[in-house]
């Protein structure tokens, strides 16, 4: 800015000329400069409280977006931490292959108490004895009136039992809210889910653990912040779980039996549809376990993949898929099934002493003869006996995704000579699960291809290594038909009219736990089955322990007996769910030969 000068010479000179007052010529200008000093800073003024107008009204906006946000978004409650130590209280839900909840969260409070602050410590203690039946009155005096400056009362507290905390009006006793693992449908599934725990504990949060099943299994993912909108998609049908579970329990009842198995196996990804154990739990409210006794009796034991058996003449159709496959023997090839048979100087028996004579490989199935398979086995030896059991999985632990699992390693024999080929070959001498069995008969029942059980749900096939010719399975396939449908076979109480059953019985005695030897009176039965035989879906395994039928008044322990009858109304019932429809089982054209009447 050019400043004017006050008393500028030429101005003056001519003021004194004409006789002014110089003085008056500063005194205007002097004016004029003030005047626009003050318009200056009346614009400068002006153009600051409009900046700060502009900024008010931004403030203003972005407070009330907020708040707006706040008022239509549910409340949650915040993340609290100690600081280095972050407690993650947010874990992933476990979804069916439909999407329906198996596995989620839910906000709820734990109670804890601060005796220092507490003005009535034992008034305190017996109403909080009231509220909550499993708590020791002089237990919560005794810690109320110690040393003790912090205590948990209770890790888990529903909406009533906080109000009534509440109204107790003690300062000293203090609520921390956390997240809480439910299971909405109680006992469904509980053995594939396991359950959960708390980890590490703050005041305000608590880290939620999986402590069994696909909750302890899948605990990184299930506990990874990443995952939260994320659930774990599994195999299994809530619908089809729902309905096995109350088949096999009732007939676990029926049958006197003291537990059961099931597990429904898609034949082509391998997936696990329904996998089931009685006795069952609730893993809301999970059991402790047994610290001794037999392991099997307590509801936690997770028959399908912990319960390791001698299986029985399920094993059968093995032998007579191998002898084929290897070109010794087919379908109707004649074997002397008379005894006596003896093997590394031990006799091979039949049930119930039996002698069937000569018998196809057909027959030896549907009759369910040992010494035809023994027979078999020898005829393929002790080597490739093993290595196509191997091929089959039958020799390691199985895959399947529940923590559980890792304990399922078959039991083998320490010496693997020719009387184990032939014991095996019927199901003796090697113990197993029933999720072994039910991957070895899916590799049949798919044309010849190993699947993996799994409990994610799969994309598609999953068809692992090719162990046997489609011509061979489906041969196998044929001989299972008949133990059901054929006037000698062992499980005629399968047939289920249009979902046209094949399958195989096995009748084991029981292990005694200790001591070594066999009950005479306590049997594992087996029915291993698929459906539909000419097209197989699904392969069912259904295990019972220590099952008798009684309805005739003379105890029957046998599968066909005993685990058929439950597998078939487990087919019955399920397969609608499944989408299948009864149908008419296709047969094979006639050879007619048209010839001219003339």
């Amino acid at each position: 800015m050019i400043r004017t000068p006050l008393r500028p010479l030429a101005r003056i000179l001519e003021a004194r000329a004409k006789g002014e007052n110089p003085d008056a010529i500063e005194h205007q200008n002097r004016r004029l400069r003030h005047e626009q000093m003050r318009d200056n800073d009346r614009n400068r003024a002006e153009g600051r409280l409009l900046v700060l107008g502009v900024c008010f009204f931004c403030a203003f906006v972005v407070v009330g977006a907020r708040m707006g946000l706040l008022a239509v978004s549910d409340p949650v409650e915040p993340r609290a931490h100690a600081p280095g130590s972050i407690i993650a209280n947010t874990r992933a839900d476990i979804v069916d292959r439909n999407g329906r909840i198996l596995a989620t969260n839910l906000d709820t409070h734990a109670l804890y108490a601060q005796p220092p602050h507490m003005i009535d410590r034992e008034g305190a203690a017996r109403k909080l004895a009231k509220i909550f039946s499993d708590l020791n009155e002089e237990r919560l005096i005794k810690d109320f009136t110690g040393k003790r400056k912090f205590l948990w009362v209770k890790k888990k507290i529903s909406p009533e039992q906080m109000q009534a905390v509440h109204d107790i009006g003690d300062p000293g006793l203090l609520f921390a809210p956390r997240d809480m693992r439910l299971y909405p449908n109680g006992r469904l599934a509980a053995h594939i889910m396991g359950g959960s725990s708390f980890g590490r504990e703050g005041v305000s949060a608590a880290e939620v653990i999986g402590v069994a099943g696909a909750e302890k299994y899948f605990n990184d993912y299930l506990s990874d912040p990443a995952n939260a909108g994320k659930p774990l998609e599994l195999s299994l049908d809530l619908s089809v779980q729902a309905a096995s579970e109350r088949v096999l329990e009732g007939g676990m009842k029926l049958m006197n039996a003291k537990g059961a198995t099931s597990i429904l196996l898609d034949v082509h990804t391998g997936e696990v549809v329904s996998v089931v154990s009685l006795p069952s739990f609730d893993p809301n409210k999970r059991p402790r376990p047994a610290l001794d006794g037999d392991p099997s009796d307590s509801p936690l034991f997770n028959r399908s993949v912990q319960g390791v058996y001698e299986l029985g003449s399920t094993f059968k159709i093995f032998a007579a898929a191998q002898a084929m496959e290897l070109g010794l023997v087919n379908a109707n090839t004649m074997i002397d099934t008379k005894g006596p048979m003896r093997v590394g100087g031990h006799n091979i028996g039949e049930f119930h002493n039996k002698n069937y004579g000569t018998l196809s490989v057909s027959q030896i199935i549907e009759k369910s003869s040992n010494r035809g398979t023994g027979r078999l086995a020898l005829m393929i030896g002790k080597e490739r006996q093993q290595e196509f059991l191997r091929s089959l999985g039958l020799f390691e632990k199985s895959s399947f995704e529940i923590i559980e699992a890792s304990g399922s390693t078959p039991l083998l024999p320490a010496r693997y000579t020719d009387l184990s080929a032939v014991t095996i070959s019927y199901g003796h001498g090697i113990s197993t699960t029933a999720m072994h069995l039910a991957a070895g008969y899916a590799a049949i029942a798919n044309g010849g291809r190993v699947v993996k059980p799994t409990l994610i749900k799969q994309d598609g096939p999953q068809m692992g290594t090719r162990v046997m010719r489609e011509e061979v399975a489906a041969a196998s396939r044929r001989m299972l038909r008949d133990v059901v449908v054929g006037k000698n076979g062992t499980a005629t109480f399968a047939e289920v009219p249009g979902y046209f059953v094949a399958g195989k019985t096995g009748t084991a005695d029981k292990p005694k736990p200790r001591g070594g030897g066999y009950y005479k009176d306590k049997t594992i039965t087996t029915f291993a089955s698929m459906f539909p035989a000419h097209d197989p879906r699904y392969v069912l395994i259904v295990t019972l322990d220590e099952p008798v039928e009684t309805s005739s008044g003379k105890p029957r322990r046998t599968a066909g007996w005993t685990a058929v009858p439950v597998a078939a109304e487990m087919i019955r019932r399920v397969a609608p769910l499944l989408g299948m429809r009864p149908a008419i089982e296709p047969v094979g054209v006639a050879g007619i030969t048209l010839t001219s009447s003339n």
